[in-house]
């Protein structure tokens, strides 16, 4: 009996004991603010926080709303004809007394569509579009859509494939248009805006930063300086705006680095800087009128800065001067080292190229150099680039489209080896489907087209836009030291 009563005291004691240290742990875990389960369902987001993100959200949300209106839809239709497969047993009569003669039409050409969305910004009032060449190229029909679901027929007013853009023209005014930003001005990390028609998905939004300025040798255009971001671009973004957290168009949307084909996180956007200059020539001229110094250039390393006295690894270093140039009448050498053009410091070759690209012929500019070591001041005239300059890219219907050619300078012929006797105009590249891309390469030249001497870009445009479609050309051509004969068949 008493060793029962005994159990039942120590029993009692150890749960009296539980229960206090129960109550101890919980005004301990009060005291300490341990969330338990009731606390985390009062949990709520600061008063701040929520006002700092809403600020933000609206701000976006104001920006994408008065920009959107200016950013339409462009889809393209072209007619293609595709090469039917012939095959023997169509012209056996034994067939065609079976099946008839209309299996012969299997072997004869048919017409196809092709069809493709891109973007485009309105840039004015009364109408006029701006969006990239690669968008609108070689389109039989451009058809625009605005933001309120209104349709027009878009007509093209000029293009360069130099930069990769085009401005086309609808027939409206009174459009919704975005004012122009300075891209120049624009910063690494700066919160940029991209609006355009992703996989014809209209008015899309994406928002990211500016992750690199001034990207060059990227291989989409011969005039480089791209603005690199991380918003969201797709295919059918092209033509779109980039725009700053002000609503002001910094860059025209252009490529995409992927190896998907979709979004990887590296966009490329032509500057508004530049964008704007070739507009206003396209739409004033109907071409691009480029400024030219007369020098050829290269890239700073440090062991030609010993060489050159130069401090900084930074400018472009003169190789060459064209005779008869601004360079050589206002005394430029080779060997000078290019740090500045106009207050604006030369990083390297490609920037100075661009900016005397983008300078209007007959303006006086200020070039600050390095000569042995010595900083000078140096001010010329630039000029219009010469047509031997120029390369002539050909919009003809026959096997010479997409070919690009130019006359042959000094310095090309220095670097390609080509001999003094040789007269005519080099292929400085060659488009991706173009009849010529199988037979003929880069750095070929071409001296005769069907018997026909072709000694500068003027002659060979004149021969070469005689020859009809689908008609055979035979070609002389100059090639790793060796003259040949190349004939082109046609359909």
């Amino acid at each position: 009996m008493e060793e029962h009563i005994e159990m039942r005291k120590r029993a009692t004691i150890s749960m009296v004991l539980i229960l206090i240290g129960l109550i101890v742990g919980l005004v301990i875990a009060s005291n300490l603010n341990f969330p338990s389960t009731a606390h985390t369902e009062d949990t709520k987001i600061s008063k701040e926080a929520v006002d700092v993100l809403s600020r933000a959200g609206q701000a976006m949300a104001e920006v994408s709303s008065a920009v959107k209106p200016a950013v339409v839809n462009i889809s393209t239709t072209q007619k293609i004809k595709v090469q039917g497969v012939p095959d023997p047993f169509f012209n056996d009569p034994f067939f065609r007394r079976f099946f008839g003669d209309e299996f012969r039409q299997f072997g004869k050409p048919r017409e196809h569509k092709r069809t493709s969305l891109g973007s485009g910004v309105i840039v004015d009032r009364d109408g006029y579009i701006l969006t990239n060449n690669h968008v609108i190229k070689d389109a039989d029909e451009i058809k625009v859509k605005l933001s309120d679901r209104r349709d027009y027929l878009g007509k093209v007013v000029g293009v360069d494939a130099k930069t990769d853009l085009a401005v086309i023209k609808i027939n409206s005014n009174k459009l919704p248009v975005i004012k122009w930003g300075d891209s120049d001005k624009l910063k690494v990390g700066e919160t940029v805006i991209a609006v355009g028609n992703p996989y014809g998905l209209s008015q899309t939004v994406t928002s990211g930063i500016v992750s690199a300025t001034g990207r060059a040798n990227v291989g989409i255009a011969d005039y480089e300086d791209f603005i690199q971001t991380d918003a969201a671009i797709n295919p059918g973004n092209s033509g779109g705006a980039l725009v700053n957290v002000r609503g002001e168009l910094v860059g025209i949307n252009t490529a995409i680095f992927s190896t998907s084909g979709g979004y990887q996180g590296i966009g490329f956007a032509i500057p508004s800087n530049m964008a704007k200059v070739v507009m206003d020539n396209l739409v004033k001229r109907g071409k691009v009128i480029r400024g030219w110094l007369g020098v050829s250039i290269q890239q700073i390393t440090p062991e030609l800065a010993k060489q050159f006295n130069v401090k900084e690894e930074k400018g472009a270093l003169v190789t060459d001067v064209v005779e008869d140039s601004p360079a050589e009448k206002t005394g430029l050498q080779r060997g000078d080292v290019i740090i500045e053009y106009e207050g604006k410091v030369v990083d390297e070759p490609t920037t100075i190229r661009n900016m005397i690209a983008a300078t209007s012929p007959g303006k006086e500019i200020t070039l600050k150099i390095i000569r042995d070591g010595k900083p000078l001041t140096i001010k010329v005239a630039i000029a219009e680039m010469p047509t031997s300059m120029q390369k002539v890219t050909g919009t003809y219907e026959n096997l010479l489209r997409g070919i690009q050619v130019q006359d042959i300078t000094p310095d090309m012929r220095r670097h390609l080896g080509i001999p003094q006797r040789i007269s005519g105009v080099v292929i400085t590249d060659i488009e991706e489907g173009s009849p010529a891309e199988s037979v003929l390469a880069k750095n070929d030249v071409i001296l005769e087209i069907n018997k026909e001497k072709v000694k500068n870009t003027k002659e060979y445009e004149s021969v070469a836009g005689k020859i009809k479609q689908g008609e055979n050309i035979l070609l002389l051509v100059y090639r790793d030291g060796s003259i040949t004969y190349i004939p082109m068949q046609g359909n």
